[in-house]
C-alpha cells in the first residue's frame, strides 16, 4: 500500500483526489491523508509510529507555512521521506527552490492525474528498492 499525505489549502482537492485515485483506493493500492496547511501536516506526520507514510505531496503556495517551509522541516525531521511539489504552471523560481531544498519530484496545475499516479509508483519503487 503506498501511503500518501497531501496538502493542500483547497478543500476540494480532497473530493478531487478520491475521485481520480477512486480504483487504487477502492483496490487497497493507495491510502491518502489530507492537510489542508503545513502545521496540520506536521502534528499529523509527527504522530506516526511507527513512520509508515511513504509520500508527501504539497502545493507550494499556502497561506501560513508554504510548501517550501513545509519540505524544509520534513528534510530536517524526516529525511527519507519522498516529497512531491505542486505548483502553478511556469513558476521557475519555485521550482528551482523545491529542488534545491530536496523535492523528489514536482508536478504543475493543472494536475495530469494519469502522470501523478505513474510519478507516484515510480517513487515508491525507488523507495523499496532503497
Amino acid at each position: 500500500m503506498i501511503n500518501i499525505m497531501i496538502v493542500d489549502d483547497e478543500q476540494d482537492v480532497e473530493l478531487l483526489f478520491t475521485q481520480r485515485f477512486r480504483k487504487e483506493l477502492k483496490e487497497g493500492e493507495f491510502k491518502m491523508h489530507f492537510a489542508f496547511n503545513g502545521e496540520e501536516a506536521l502534528r499529523y506526520l509527527r504522530t506516526l509510529n511507527p513512520f509508515d507514510m511513504v509520500l508527501v505531496l504539497s502545493d507550494i503556495n499556502m497561506p501560513g507555512m508554504t510548501g517550501l517551509e513545509l519540505l524544509k522541516i520534513i528534510r530536517t525531521e524526516f529525511p527519507s521521506l519522498k516529497v512531491m511539489m505542486v505548483t502553478a504552471y511556469g513558476d521557475d523560481n519555485n521550482f528551482k527552490q523545491a529542488m534545491q531544498i530536496g523535492a523528489n519530484d514536482f508536478v504543475t496545475k493543472p494536475v495530469d492525474f494519469k502522470m501523478l499516479k505513474e510519478k507516484i509508483y515510480d517513487l515508491n519503487n525507488r523507495n523499496v528498492a532503497e
